[in-house]
C-alpha cells in the first residue's frame, strides 16, 4: 500500500530542472549533464522514469543570431549539444525561460513596446528566410530556440516554457497596466503555438505567484507576482 502511495505522489511531478539559467561559462556547467543523468538514474530506479522528465532550464541569452527567429543557434554547441542528445533520448522537453520584458528595456530603440506585450496591431517581423510572419516577441523569441533545436540535429524536441512575466514595479515599462496585459494575452495566446510550429500550444508556466519582495537584485525581480505578498490578485481574473 505505502508504494502504491507514493508512486501516485510522483505522478504529480511532471519535470525536475537541473539547474536553472546555467550559462556555458558558470563554474557549475561541467556538472549540469551528470546531474541530469543522476537525477534519471534515481527515477529509473523507481520504475518513474518515464513518468516524471528530466531536463534544465536556459535563457534566452544561450542563442545568437536570434534576428531573424529562423537564424537561432546556440551560442556553444559543446554544452547544449550534449544536453540536447540526453533530452532526445529520453523524450525530455527543453525548459526555456522567455522574458520579452528584459529584450524590450535591452533594446527600446529597436523593439516596440506593442510588440513586448502582444498588442501589435499587425505584423511586426517577417522573417526574411521562411517569410513568417510575428506579431508579437514571445514567438519571435521561442521560435529562435526551436531554430537553434533544428540546427544541433533535434527539431522534434518540444519546449515547455517554465518562466515567462512581466514586472509590475521597479524599471521601465513595468506598471501593473503593462503586467496585467501581458500576463492575461499571454495566457490567450500560448495555446496556439508559434509561427514556426502553429496549433502546437506550448506549455507555459507563469513567473510567479507572489512578488518576493526581499528579493536581491534589480527592483524589477521584486514585482513578478500576480498576487501581492498579502495574497491580494494585482490583476483580476487571469482565467488561469
Amino acid at each position: 500500500m505505502l508504494w502504491r502511495e507514493r508512486r501516485r505522489q510522483l505522478t504529480f511531478i511532471r519535470y525536475i530542472a537541473v539547474g536553472n539559467e546555467v550559462h556555458p561559462s558558470d563554474a557549475a556547467a561541467p556538472q549540469v549533464l551528470p546531474a541530469m543523468q543522476n537525477i534519471l538514474n534515481a527515477l529509473n530506479s523507481v520504475n518513474a522514469g518515464g513518468q516524471i522528465k528530466v531536463s534544465t532550464a536556459i535563457d534566452s541569452s544561450l542563442i545568437t543570431n536570434s534576428f531573424p527567429p529562423s537564424n537561432g543557434v546556440f551560442s556553444d554547441t559543446s554544452y547544449m549539444t550534449p544536453i540536447i542528445n540526453f533530452l532526445t533520448s529520453n523524450g525530455s522537453p527543453l525548459l526555456l525561460n522567455v522574458y520579452p520584458y528584459f529584450s524590450y528595456t535591452g533594446n527600446e530603440q529597436s523593439i516596440s513596446l506593442n510588440y513586448a506585450l502582444f498588442t501589435a496591431p499587425g505584423t511586426v517581423v517577417t522573417d526574411t528566410n521562411n517569410k513568417l510572419q510575428y506579431q508579437n516577441l514571445f514567438d519571435a523569441l521561442v521560435d529562435s530556440v526551436y531554430a537553434a533545436l533544428a540546427k544541433a540535429g533535434a527539431p522534434n524536441t518540444v519546449i515547455v516554457v517554465s518562466e515567462s512575466g512581466w514586472p509590475s514595479a521597479g524599471g521601465d515599462a513595468a506598471t501593473v497596466d503593462n503586467a496585467g496585459t501581458y500576463y492575461k494575452n499571454l495566457i490567450g495566446h500560448v495555446k496556439q503555438g508559434t509561427p514556426l510550429k502553429p496549433g502546437q500550444g506550448l506549455e507555459t508556466y507563469l513567473f510567479e505567484m507572489f512578488d518576493e519582495d526581499n528579493k536581491q537584485g534589480a527592483p524589477t525581480e521584486q514585482h513578478f507576482g500576480i498576487f501581492t505578498p498579502a495574497q491580494q490578485p494585482k490583476y483580476g481574473q487571469l482565467n488561469l
